[in-house]
């Protein structure tokens, strides 16, 4: 018996052409009958380092008997030079998440995945309390279970106060120890009781992990990494998953759309 949160998540690698870039995390998202593949905006497109990877590669688990077999399966991020992914602003600037529809019909069968929905969103933000123990599933310097292709997750606290955006910004912080290749991965909480029976994967959706948090004058000699983190809040997928205004081609990508961010407080 594989725990759902693990088949929840997958590996993600970043290409350009045949040539492997990067290693980074995303998770399964299903909305209606739409199915999305989430991770970082800056997985799909970071000006800033020069990363213009063109198409992404995840693995999926295709043997309900056997988690050991899987599959790589190729998901384009551009057609006719639009991108594929939709990605968020709001009053702060860019979001870093990226949401992008995955063809279903071109998907394997079987399928062996446990994707979020928006019934593992939070409704009430203060039943997150500071300290409170989430976990971060991914695939840190693109470590994992090499044998049944299976990431690992690291145990954090909430460090910021939930519901509030950080510095202004649409994020909370974490408090964990954290690498390279887990950007993307999903922030969980394990569901109440009362929620738990309502769903295979029995975690609540808080965040999206982006990158870590530093100081502009840490000494590098005499002072340690803090160890936090920014976790973009997961309302914003509901944003990126909605469909497009009447008039609007199904298939266009939405590049820039505002954050759900309504019901967290300034």
């Amino acid at each position: 018996m594989v725990e759902s949160l693990l088949l929840a998540v997958t590996r993600v690698s970043t290409m350009s052409q045949y040539k492997p870039l990067t290693n980074a995390t995303g998770f399964f998202f299903q909305r209606d009958e739409k199915l999305f593949l989430v991770t970082c905006r800056h997985v799909v497109l970071d000006e800033a380092n020069q990363h213009h990877p063109e198409r992404l590669e995840i693995e999926l688990h295709v043997d309900p008997e056997n988690v050991a077999v899987t599959t790589q399966f190729s998901v384009p991020l551009y057609r006719d030079q639009k991108p594929l992914w939709r990605q968020g602003v709001d009053s702060a600037g860019m979001i870093d998440v990226a949401a992008i529809e995955l063809e279903r019909a071109a998907l394997p069968e079987p399928l062996l995945f446990h994707p979020f929905t928006p019934a593992h969103l939070v409704a009430r933000l203060d039943d997150i309390e500071i300290g409170t123990p989430v976990l971060i599933a991914g695939f840190p310097l693109g470590f994992h279970d090499t044998l049944h292709h299976l990431p690992v997750a690291r145990q954090a606290v909430i460090a910021s106060s939930f519901g509030m955006r950080f510095q202004g910004n649409g994020y909370f912080l974490t408090d964990a120890r954290m690498h390279r290749g887990t950007s993307g991965g999903p922030v969980v909480a394990r569901m109440t009781a009362a929620h738990s029976g309502r769903s295979a994967l029995a975690w609540s959706l808080l965040g999206v992990h982006a990158a870590r948090m530093d100081v502009d004058n840490r000494d590098v000699q005499q002072d340690e990494r803090l160890d936090l983190n920014c976790a973009w809040y997961a309302d914003i997928i509901l944003t990126l998953t909605e469909d497009p205004p009447a008039g609007k081609a199904s298939d266009r990508p939405s590049p820039a759309v505002h954050s759900a961010s309504g019901n967290i407080k300034p």
